[in-house]
């Protein structure tokens, strides 16, 4: 691992660190040596995220609704004040829904849209303001819901289309400050927001569909989004969007399992 410039341990901070993907990811920068900001908006994930950190100094824990531009801002003033420096983001905040396009209220569809687009967005933004002077690597986490129409997706799989044009006109934008921006499309993944999504039967129709006939785990993402930070292993790649999906994007036809 390199750390740019100088010595100094690389910073990242990671939305909706304090669970799931996003944990999975912090978990996996502070094993490699970097200074990790986690922010989520969920206040019991992230008393159990200060539980399982401790007093690391590190890591630091905070809260956050990265759809509050203005908290927003002051989340990687704040990281920066605290560290030094910002070289990398994780945007794993998110919520989903499954419901059929039918009986998708707009309300949902906009609150969505809301915190997946627009929030990525936000801190995306601010972030790249600070890293516009030397350099950096963001992150976004999209969704194979967002490359192909899957049932019951009309606003989570809207939503992570939006991620992935962002993540590549942000690529094109940022590249003369030396920012790449990448996104890494999860298959499904056991995290908890997995858990409350998907049913028994929707559990199934996954095994089928996926070519690797199972779900990820969460450090399995968290292996992808680590590749494309670093820059000493992906410093040629930006617009990208990386499926971790166990071959879902790729199927076509497959042998039905009796």
């Amino acid at each position: 691992m390199t750390h740019g410039k100088d010595d100094q341990a690389r910073v990242a901070i990671v939305t909706g660190g304090a669970s799931g993907i996003g944990l999975a990811c912090a978990e996996r920068l502070v094993a490699a040596g970097w200074r990790v900001a986690i922010v989520d908006r969920d206040a019991g994930a992230l008393a159990r995220a200060r539980d399982r950190f401790g007093d690391q100094a590190m890591v630091r824990i905070a809260e956050l609704d990265v759809t509050d531009e203005p908290a927003a801002t002051k989340a990687i003033d704040d990281v920066v004040a605290a560290f030094g420096r910002l070289d990398g983001v994780v945007n794993s905040a998110g919520i989903g829904a499954d419901l059929h396009v039918l009986e998708t209220p707009v309300e949902l569809f906009r609150k969505i849209l809301d915190v997946n687009v627009t929030g990525s967005f936000i801190v995306g933004r601010a972030a790249a303001r600070v890293m516009r002077q030397s350099g950096g690597a963001i992150v976004n986490i999209a969704s194979i819901s967002g490359l192909r129409g899957s049932k019951g997706r009309a606003a989570y799989g809207a939503s992570k289309g939006a991620v992935v044009t962002l993540t590549q006109v942000m690529a094109v934008d940022l590249a003369p400050f030396g920012i790449r921006v990448n996104a890494v499309a999860p298959g499904p993944v056991d995290t908890p927001l997995v858990e409350t999504v998907h049913t028994p039967e929707v559990r199934r129709a996954y095994r089928h569909h996926v070519p690797l006939r199972r779900y990820a785990t969460a450090d399995e993402i968290a292996a992808a989004v680590w590749f494309l930070l670093d820059g000493s292993t992906a410093s040629y790649i930006t617009g990208e969007i990386l499926a971790v999906d166990g071959g879902f994007n790729a199927a076509g036809l497959m042998l039905i399992e009796e």
